[in-house]
This record gives C-alpha cells, structure tokens and sequence, in this order.
C-alpha cells in the first residue's frame, strides 16, 4: 500500500510540474532558452504516464478480468488518462497541420484532472451530473434552440441597418450567444429601436438559461452530499 501511495504522489507531483512547464514553455524567452530540456521532460512524462495507463489498465483486469477493463477504460479518468497521453502519439505518426499540434498540447491540460482521482469530492460532483444528464441535456437543446431564435430574430430586425454586420442568421449566432450567456463584450451591439428592445429582452432570458443548470447541478451536488454522509 505504500508503494502505491509514493506512486501516487510521484504521479501528481509529475502533473504539476507538467502543467508548470506548459505555462513556463509559453514564454517566448524561457521557450527558446531550454526547448531542449522542455522537450525530453515531455517525452519522459509521456513514458510515464503512458506505463501507469497500461498499469491501472492491468490492475483492473486483474480485479475483474475484461469487465474491470472496460470499466476503467470508459470510466472519467480512464478517458483523461487516454487523452493526456494519445496527442503525443497522433503527433508521432500522423502527418498534421503545424497548426493542429498547438491545439492537441492543450490536452495537456487534461493531467489536471488526474490530480483529483481519490478526491471524494470530485467523485461526488461527477456523480450528481450523472444524475441530472437527462435534464442536463434538456437545457443544452433548450439553450441551442433559443440562440438559433434569438440569432435568426436580430439578423431580420438588424440586417438592413448594418448588413455587414449582421449579414446573415450564421453571423447573428455570435451575437446570441454572447448575449444569452450574459457575457456582452460589445463588439456587436443593435441600433435600431426594436433591436434594442429585443436585446433586452434576450439579456433578461439568458439569465434564465444560465441559472437553470447551474441550479439542476447544485441540487443534485447537495442531495449526493447528503446520500454520503448518511
């Protein structure tokens, strides 16, 4: 048990110092001071995490043959454990855009969440959005449904005020869904009278569409607070 245990703390002190290189390695300076040295502790990493992903991958079968497999391998944290080693390998041997592999080192992010795989709290937030996916996914096509409303409403009462911004109900999504998320940057803002009216009446719907899922997920995170410590 203890030599999981010092695995365990090697493994997450490994993910901060992974995460500490990522920032370190945005600096343009620090970058092109020690590529190499960011280079091999990447690769390093990589080997790493790559041997404790097939090691809790023989662990489970073990446990409980091809079922644990499965179990682990679709589970949370065996996709975060897949998807924080495998952009290395697509980058490997799959010829991509230049481009594209900036986008895969985001995942490198993903190691994050391997910090909190004993966190019970961590289990218990996963568990109650499990619980409320239905209604989740209720509120995703009720949020979509509306910015398609609201985009294709402001392109018609705006177009011909300001036809190269709002050129088309496309272009007009933008807009809805900043709108609706109550984030309004104001790069895209209506002039005509009924546009103005309309946005306010968006604005006070978005904080509707906001804070139904946000009150779905903190009463299923309650009510598993309260089933744990029963």
């Amino acid at each position: 048990m203890k030599k999981f245990n010092r695995f365990d703390t090697f493994i997450y002190s490994l993910i901060i110092g992974n995460i500490i290189a990522m920032v370190l390695e945005s600096h343009q300076s620090i970058q092109v001071q020690f590529t190499e040295f960011f280079h091999y502790f990447e690769l390093v990493s990589i080997l790493i995490f790559s041997f404790e992903y097939l090691y809790r991958i023989n662990q489970s079968y073990r446990e409980n043959k091809w079922t644990g497999v499965r179990s682990y391998v679709f589970s949370f944290f065996g996709i975060i454990d897949l998807i924080s080693i495998l952009p290395f390998y697509v980058k490997q041997f799959v010829l991509l855009d230049g481009r594209f592999f900036r986008i895969l080192r985001l995942f490198r992010l993903t190691r994050v969440f391997k910090l909190g795989r004993d966190s019970k709290s961590l289990k218990l937030f996963i568990k109650a959005l499990t619980g409320v996916k239905n209604e989740l996914k209720f509120t995703l096509f009720l949020s979509v449904l509306t910015i398609l409303f609201s985009a294709s409403a402001i392109y018609f009462l705006e177009n011909k005020a300001q036809p190269e911004v709002f050129s088309s109900i496309t272009a007009s999504i933008w807009w809805a869904t900043v709108s609706l998320a109550t984030v309004g940057y104001g790069d895209v803002v209506p002039i005509t009278l009924w546009g103005k009216v309309f946005a306010s009446i968006i604005s006070l719907v978005g904080i509707g569409i906001v804070a139904i899922p946000t009150g779905i997920i903190s009463a299923s995170f309650v009510e598993e607070i309260h089933n744990s410590k029963k």
